[in-house]
């Protein structure tokens, strides 16, 4: 389904003096949001007031999406004057016309259709604020909200209610410098989105008390008016759409640094746009092994998923399994210890008189405490953990603390149950509402997204994880949606078998290098890799005809034939005809959350 968002604020005829240059251009933040928005194929309402007879340069505004609002006459319209210079942008006059006339009463009864609403400043924030309270009495489902310099100026407070009161709210960095003068806390809650554009150092992403920065691709510009309003519609559309916020981000600074290169909204409404294209790529994805490989996974025997019951595990019908889950997949990371630089060894201990790997290992242990402390997987008792709770928590049979990133399990257990408590849900809640949405993984995905320990990685390994563990348990604790599929479950394993496997190439040879030798690599690193690999393996289910439970089957029958610590046994392995062979090429090593 287009999604359908809901933009209140007026197309503006604005006069722009760049380099000496004047230019007649159509512009304002509700239409450059919108044109923004359209790009990445959602459906738009723009509310606004609306010309009985709309002027020529505003005449494509119809064509591309519902315009909606009280009838003016052509001079309410607003206007302004914008001085662009060097490293400033001027409004010589500021006309804000009909849009400060605007009333709530205006509004659609009934905005519950839309998936989304966003409100730009208006002129001043009182009445930014009164259109958001009405906007939430007519059902909207999440509200987005921007601001401007001279409004934080005249009215700090009502632009606090209005962030606090928005699910998304956008400013630019000196807005948010401004702002902070006159709040305790630059983040926000759990649950809610900032976004804080920075020009050419591209923008900065608030989820909660976690924060992602996002760079911007170097790219000409002529005249930066309407920027971060494109940034915000692109970013809005690709929320709505279920993305994750960092790429969603990434997606809106991409084409506001595409749009900067024409003069006001010319290059969204008359010029195709390419999407991000890396002019020097290190790592490529390899189409023909990736053919290849779907070929083969399409004849794949019929195989009963992973039902994630064992010795390890809860035993099937235990009350506490959803809370078990949510949990432990959370602390899916970094079961693996480096030396000199380099990786040394996983994590392979005895626990409860068995010797475990790794991610089972993390599961014995706390699989341990649920049958003694029940009430150890409820959010509180998350959010109150101690590093020596911790540390015992994951104590061999031998008495030592044997996980390599201890600390940082107790970060994200901290997280999960501060976020969980501050948005007042239990784990039951998260799976009931993604069920009774229409698109169930959806949903939940975008759920997880507000929660401390899932939310961090924008690929959402551990999320799809999740998803697929309560789907495939016995219980059928979950169900996808009729037409929806689950991202690929990006892990360690996945990015080492599919380096072997050929399913990319590393272009950089000093990257290959350490890829080779085990070596510790930078962030920048690991996401080249992870990320192609990411798309690379979301090709396999529509190639192949398989789903993508049936492609996560196949990397995880492959982790015991192609190891870590011992050499592939590939006479045994199904891939071994189409496969690359590259003995040699190891997962990134760095020490991460994610995975």
């Amino acid at each position: 389904m287009q999604p359908k968002l809901f933009i209140i604020g007026s197309p503006s005829l604005d006069k722009l003096m760049i380099k000496g240059q004047l230019y007649q251009s159509p512009g304002g933040a509700g239409l450059y949001t919108a044109l923004g928005a359209i790009r990445a194929g959602v459906s738009v309402t723009l509310f606004a007031p609306k010309p009985t007879n709309i002027p020529s340069e505003l005449s494509f505004v119809s064509d591309r999406m519902e315009w909606i609002g009280p009838s003016i006459s052509e001079d309410q319209l607003p206007h302004f004057e914008i001085v662009q210079s060097e490293n400033e942008t001027l409004y010589k006059k500021a006309f804000f016309g009909a849009e400060e006339d605007l009333e709530v009463e205006d509004l659609p009864n009934d905005l519950s259709m839309f998936d989304l609403i966003h409100i730009v400043p208006l002129g001043n924030a009182r009445q930014q604020f009164s259109f958001l309270k009405s906007c939430k009495a007519r059902g909207a489902k999440c509200i987005s909200s921007g601001t401007a310099l001279p409004i934080i100026e005249a009215d700090p407070n009502h632009v606090l209610d209005v962030k606090n009161e928005s699910d998304i709210f956008f400013m630019n960095h000196i807005e948010n410098d401004l702002l902070q003068k006159y709040e305790k806390n630059s983040y926000t809650t759990s649950g809610k989105l900032i976004f804080i554009t920075q020009g050419e150092n591209g923008a900065l992403i608030r989820q909660g008390n976690h924060e992602s920065s996002i760079p911007s691709p170097e790219s000409p510009m002529i005249d930066p008016t309407g920027a971060g309003d494109t940034f915000c519609g692109f970013t809005l559309a690709h929320l709505a759409q279920g993305q994750h916020p960092v790429l969603a981000a990434q997606s809106g600074v991409d084409l506001a640094s595409f749009m900067i290169g024409g003069i006001g909204p010319e290059k969204l409404l008359y010029n195709q746009y390419p999407g991000k294209k890396n002019s020097n790529p290190r790592v490529i994805i390899n189409k023909d092994q990736i053919h290849k490989i779907a070929s083969l996974i399409s004849d794949l025997p019929d195989a009963e998923a992973f039902p994630f019951i064992d010795s390890s595990l809860p035993p099937k019908g235990h009350p506490l399994t959803i809370d078990y889950f949510f949990v432990t997949t959370l602390q899916q990371f970094s079961f693996w210890s480096h030396k000199n630089g380099k990786y040394h060894k996983p994590l392979i201990e005895t626990i409860g008189g068995d010797k475990l790997k790794g991610a089972f290992y993390l599961f014995k242990a706390y699989t341990k405490r649920l049958e003694t402390d029940p009430e150890f997987f409820s959010p509180k008792r998350q959010a109150s953990q101690s590093l020596e709770d911790m540390k015992d928590l994951f104590q061999s049979d031998n008495g030592q603390n044997v996980m390599p990133a201890t600390q940082l399990h107790l970060d994200f257990a901290h997280a999960y149950g501060q976020s969980m408590l501050e948005l007042g849900w239990t784990p039951t809640d998260v799976v009931n509402k993604a069920l009774s949405s229409k698109y169930p993984l959806k949903t939940f995905l975008e759920m997880l997204d507000k929660v401390g320990g899932y939310r961090e990685d924008p690929l959402r390994k551990k999320s799809a994880l999740l998803a697929l563990i309560l789907e495939q348990r016995p219980e059928r604790l979950f169900k996808f949606g009729s037409d929806e599929s689950l991202p690929p479950v990006v892990d360690y394993h996945c990015m080492r078998g599919s380096l072997r496997l050929g399913l990319i190439d590393i272009l950089d040879k000093e990257l290959e290098r350490k890829i080779i030798n085990r070596q510790l690599v930078s962030s920048q690193d690991e996401w080249d890799i992870r990320h192609v690999i990411y798309q690379a393996v979301n090709l396999l289910p529509e190639l192949s005809g398989q789903t993508m439970g049936a492609v996560d089957w196949f990397f995880f029958m492959s982790r015991k034939r192609c190891p870590e610590m011992t050499d592939p046994d590939c006479t045994s392995c199904g891939a071994d005809s189409v496969c690359a062979h590259r003995k040699d090429y190891f997962q990134p090593v760095i020490r991460t959350s994610f995975y």
